[in-house]
């Protein structure tokens, strides 16, 4: 003998918008196999990076380190006067004001100008500028 099946027909759901959003799933967190970063990524503008060089082969800065207790720097382009005070302090001196230019061929140069504390001679002998 046969049963009669009967099919169950789902309700047609009610559409009251007539643009489709797609509905916001669950979103696992990642487990990954393998970092994908090799290494733990590192201040590549570090103190020693930001003051390439002191300036001392021109009149014009010889002249700041006697005049004016300024010592001129060479630094990196991508450091700003914050970063450059910072990275002085590794001579061991103060600064009152860090004034900062670009030259023609595309190098920052920045003018140290140390606190009355400290004589600019003094220091440019320790670092061994002169």
């Amino acid at each position: 003998m046969l049963e009669s099946r009967t099919t169950l027909k789902k309700a047609k759901k009610i559409r009251t918008k007539v643009t489709f959003h797609r509905p916001r799933t669950l979103k696992k967190e990642r487990t990954p196999k393998y970092p994908r970063i090799r290494a733990t990524p590192r201040n590549k503008l570090d103190h020693y990076q930001i003051l390439k060089y002191p300036l001392t082969t021109t009149e014009s800065a010889m002249k700041k380190i006697e005049d004016n207790n300024t010592i001129v720097f060479i630094v990196d382009i991508r450091a700003d006067k914050k970063i450059i005070k910072d990275a002085v302090k590794m001579y061991d001196i103060q600064t009152k004001k860090v004034n900062t230019l670009f030259r023609p061929d595309g190098t920052k140069k920045a003018h140290v100008r140390l606190t009355p504390d400290y004589d600019a001679l003094d220091v440019a002998n320790k670092i061994g500028i002169i």
